[in-house]
């Protein structure tokens, strides 16, 4: 766990450091010679190093050397001349010491800010920040990175607004760590171009699929394990005028209606990308009847398999039959928090929710449901 520097430069923790300085040297006044806490002392500058301001360290730091040169040089009798030098020689020393740890913690620390400032931008770039809208189509949801302090990892997600009608992609990336994350790139970047040219949800696949072939071949060269990803595309005004559904491989998703939940797999669920030249034979979507009562729940299997203490999967159909009455805004936060709940906080491995629902379907405006039973406010 990082451990961060006090708010506001740590003005309460400075006053602490140096009341405790003065006490330690009204002590070593009494004490004199017999008892030196000259030792303990001079922790209080180098706590101030790692979690003051440069301004209080230097504060803190001059003021253990003069406690120091006072007690050992003016105020206790007894001391030899040689013992009194060493005293002072090691306080500066002390003191120094922590004013230049103080200033070298802090660059540090300036070059990691500026560190994740870049990889956080670059993050949000491969994936983009919940809920999304493109046209009438609404998206909510959240990611979840089993790795800590990381924004994406092994699943992505996009929506794209084309002239054939809203795409949308959730896909599950083989693996972990960065050879998982260049190859969930290689698929987002091919379906953010291909989504928007293509006519055909099957053209947008195929166009997918050759973008992780090459990005594989060029990991086998190096000696790194090639990469397959499960996705589900969505489709949503198109030429069907419906909904059209196309899966490589993903695991079921959801449709609500009502206080009614329906866990659905396109019947000709094609192979994961990466391995569609295993049998040949091309992917085809599936059009689904056009239906404004009904909206679209898709998610990875990080969720699907996420499990509790007794190793019981999570029942993401049954936790969503329980929320049927949220808005979207309010149902993804409300099963995130539930799932880590749920998981007592445990993730072994990415997850990934979109709630998709047609806002013009619905005849009305953005953040407008279907007539449902016992609707709350949301988002």
């Amino acid at each position: 766990m990082k451990v961060g520097r006090v708010p506001d430069g740590g003005r309460l923790l400075t006053v602490l450091l140096l009341v405790a300085l003065a006490a330690l040297a009204a002590l070593d006044c009494l004490t004199g010679v017999r008892l030196r806490l000259a030792l303990v002392a001079s922790v209080m500058p180098l706590i101030a190093a790692r979690l003051c301001s440069f301004r209080r360290t230097v504060v803190v730091a001059a003021a253990f050397a003069v406690a120091q040169v006072t007690v050992h040089c003016t105020v206790v009798p007894g001391w030899d001349t040689a013992g009194a030098l060493v005293a002072v020689l090691g306080a500066l020393l002390v003191g120094g010491f922590s004013v230049a740890l103080c200033a070298a913690l802090l660059e540090r620390e300036a070059a990691y800010d500026r560190t994740r400032m870049v990889a956080d931008a670059v993050q949000r770039t491969m994936l983009r920040e919940l809920p999304i809208t493109a046209g009438p189509l609404r998206v909510a949801g959240f990611y979840i990175s089993a790795q800590e302090g990381a924004r994406v990892g092994g699943d992505i997600y996009e929506v794209v607004e084309s002239p054939y009608g809203q795409r949308v992609l959730i896909g599950d990336v083989q693996g972990k760590g960065m050879p998982a994350i260049g190859a969930g790139h290689a698929v987002l970047t091919s379906f953010r171009e291909a989504a928007y040219h293509e006519a055909r949800l099957e053209a947008v696949a195929e166009h997918m699929e050759g973008a992780l072939l090459r990005h594989n071949r060029a990991l086998s060269l190096t000696g790194t394990d090639e990469r397959f990803v499960t996705a589900l595309l969505l489709e949503v005004g198109g030429p069907s005028a419906g909904t059209r559904v196309l899966s490589c491989g993903h695991i079921p998703y959801y449709v609500v209606r009502g206080g009614a939940v329906e866990e659905r797999l396109p019947g000709s669920s094609g192979l994961p990308l990466g391995l569609g030249g295993l049998t040949g034979e091309p992917r085809r979507g599936v059009d689904l009847p056009p239906d404004p009562h009904e909206w679209v729940v898709l998610c990875t299997d990080g969720v699907t398999e996420a499990r509790d203490a007794e190793g019981r999967f999570y029942p993401l159909r049954e936790r969503l039959a329980r929320r049927t009455h949220l808005r979207p805004g309010a149902l993804a936060q409300a099963l995130r928090a539930d799932l880590e709940r749920y998981t007592d906080g445990e993730l072994k491995d990415d997850a990934a929710v979109l709630i998709v629902r047609n806002v013009a379907s619905c005849g009305g405006r953005p953040g407008t449901l279907p007539a449902q039973p016992a609707a709350v406010a949301g988002d």
